[in-house]
């Protein structure tokens, strides 16, 4: 009998352990430089053969779930050589990499050309003959963030109009996924709720009329203010095939100073401008320019035919001296205005940290600059880099000026995503000063707030003012809002505290009330060439759903919303929590091939282990 006994709890540990097997393991280690053994954050962890990733924290250290059959492990960081390991039957694997002369070597691009595998080596400036010594949390104080004042709830009965202004940036998220994994928290004034909403795809319908955007709208409940709602609004612009875009007439205008000396700066600039040289045509092209202490041009306008002589120009560049922005914005220009495409895209891509300490660099004349060369059809898009000096309000209003988009780099996969999965978007304008104007009926809703997009808000008489600017959408792009409404009845402790008004006349309620019409929706834009704006328009019934009811794309946007919220201790976060996060992500991760969704929820979880109110998530307790 004590044999059988035996036989049984053999037996169960067999099967324990063949189940553990079969749900894959988790592994986790430490990545440093193998010379200087300094933790190395932001390092990318890739289980090989799938798109299952993780990256180091301020630490080095590494956390990644490995599912089952899978063997090896991929590690890689720009400006050191990649290893691929095997796992065996380790729990912890330690690593420690290599600096390199070379930023990648063999990446498979698509574009305009059946996809292939190219070689992007270049040889990248030397970084020192000793040694260079990585610091993971670089000082704060450096980086610069235009102060936000979150805006409140608005009365229907006062203010039923709002009018904003579109917004497709996304460098907000990918800065704070940079912060979270070197173990910062991020300051408040870097979290636009916009742009962290965002940076993800949602499955919007393709515009079917003459018009270039297509307008979806939801209304469901909102899950972190119980009685109230949450509508969403989507706009998608129409998708153009790479091979039918315009051709380009492109500038790309690099920093490099000395400041841009660190691995994620030049040479991760030189890497990401290597992809998005391997998806330009014959039609196209490319031109460098460069500044330190001087500007100058280092590669004349060169056709996407000859991709090796724009590589070579880009790979040979080195860092050190000043920073003579203003010289070299007013050189790109120059050489963008004296190769003008009629009826192409003619734009700047300027590539920095965003420093600007010689020459042109008050905030008020680079903007007149920029806004006067707009003005000629040459457009301005700005990619930041790097960490410890990242002057993020500088460039955002560069990009905005400008008629461009402002992305934030801050690893090789953005790269990716910025210059091939997003390769139209990135470049190519296809609605230009879009505004959007939203009427509340005030019988079916008492305030309103928008969520984000604080510096993008316009005067409602500015919504028919074809001189003002507003966002622009490239090719494929999609932008999201999100309102929060207080039902017209609901009491809440977020309504305005005002005195009634003694002379305005009363609203028909019982007339508003029976056209069931929650508010009127209106968009204006002009087509890429156009200086007279068109006009859209859609009623948006009173129609909800509860929140589980709601679509895939309505919760994860609501989850990053919320997610923001937190991150910016908003002063209307109501029962939001970061539990409460992680779940309606994860109950939301369809449509997630390259596996941003995926991430966005480890980010969360990394989140949660910074706040002071002790509210850790991990894999045991979401």
């Amino acid at each position: 009998m004590k044999n059988l006994v035996i036989c049984w709890m053999l037996l169960g540990l067999i099967t324990c352990a063949n189940a553990q097997s079969n749900q894959g393991r988790t592994i986790t280690g430490t990545v440093a430089d193998l010379i200087t053994h300094d933790s190395l954050p932001g390092v990318l962890v890739v289980v090989k053969g799938t798109k299952k990733g993780a990256t180091t924290d301020a630490r080095g250290h590494y956390s990644i779930e490995v599912p089952a059959g899978n063997t090896h492990l991929i590690f890689s960081y720009v400006g050191y050589a990649s290893q691929e390991i095997a796992i065996g039957d380790r729990q912890t694997i330690n690593v420690e990499l290599a600096q390199d002369t070379k930023v990648l070597s063999e990446v498979v691009v698509t574009g305009y050309k059946t996809q292939v595998r190219r070689s992007i080596t270049g040889s990248i400036a030397p970084m020192g003959a000793q040694p260079r010594s990585f610091h993971p949390l670089p000082n704060p104080s450096t980086e610069s963030y235009k102060a936000m004042q979150e805006t409140g709830f608005l009365d229907v009965r006062r203010q039923p109009v709002t009018t904003f202004s579109a917004d497709v940036d996304r460098a907000s998220y990918s800065n704070i996924r940079r912060l979270l994994n070197n173990g910062q928290r991020p300051p408040k004034d870097a979290v636009r709720l916009e742009e962290m909403i965002n940076y993800f795809s949602y499955q919007y319908p393709q515009p079917t009329g003459e018009a270039p955007l297509s307008i979806t709208t939801e209304l469901a409940e909102s899950p972190w203010n119980s009685g109230l709602q949450l509508l969403r609004i989507g706009l998608q612009a129409r998708r153009v095939k790479n091979d039918q875009l315009p051709p380009s007439n492109l500038v790309f205008l690099l920093d490099v100073s000395g400041s841009m000396s660190a691995p994620n700066k030049l040479p991760l600039v030189q890497a990401s401008l290597n992809l998005l040289t391997d998806q330009l045509r014959p039609v196209d092209r490319v031109a460098i320019v460069v500044y330190a202490g001087a500007a100058g041009l280092v590669l004349p306008p060169t056709s996407g035919d000859q991709p090796q002589r724009i590589k070579d120009a880009i790979n040979q560049l080195q860092a050190g001296g000043s920073t003579a922005g203003g010289a070299g914005i007013e050189l790109a220009y120059k050489v963008a205005k004296d190769h003008f495409i009629p009826n192409g895209n003619n734009r700047v891509i300027l590539a920095t940290d965003g420093d600007f300490n010689v020459g042109i660099s008050g905030e008020g004349e680079l903007q007149r600059l920029i806004e006067q060369q707009r003005k000629t059809g040459i457009f301005l898009s700005v990619l930041g880099f790097g960490m410890g000096n990242l002057k993020d309000s500088h460039l955002e209003t560069l990009a905005d000026k400008g008629n461009g988009n402002y992305a934030y780099i801050d690893n090789l996969p953005e790269a990716r995503k910025v210059f091939i999965h997003e390769f139209g978007g990135t470049l190519f304008t296809v609605a230009k000063d879009v505004k959007l104007q939203l009427e509340f009926n005030p019988a079916y809703v008492q305030a309103y707030r928008l969520l984000g997009y604080e510096d993008r808000r316009l005067a409602n008489e500015d919504f028919k003012d074809d001189q003002k600017d507003a966002g622009d959408l490239g090719a494929g792009h999609s932008v999201t809002a999100l309102y929060e409404l207080i039902p017209a009845g609901t009491k809440s402790q977020y309504l305005p505290k005002t005195d009634s008004l003694k002379y305005q006349t009363l609203v028909d309620t019982k007339a508003s009330a029976q056209s069931g019409e929650l508010l009127t929706l209106k968009v204006r834009y002009k087509q890429p060439a156009d200086s007279v704006s068109r006009q859209l328009q859609q009623v948006v019934k009173t129609k909800s759903v509860s929140f589980d009811r709601a679509t895939n794309d309505f919760r994860f946007a609501a989850a990053v919303a919320e997610f923001g919220l937190l991150l910016s201790e908003s002063s209307y976060k109501g029962s939001a929590r970061y539990r409460q996060v992680v779940k309606l992500a994860k109950g939301a991760l369809t449509d997630d091939s390259e596996g941003y969704r995926s991430e966005f929820v480890r980010l969360v979880k990394t989140a949660s282990g910074l706040t002071a109110s002790g509210e850790v998530v991990d894999d045991d307790n979401n």
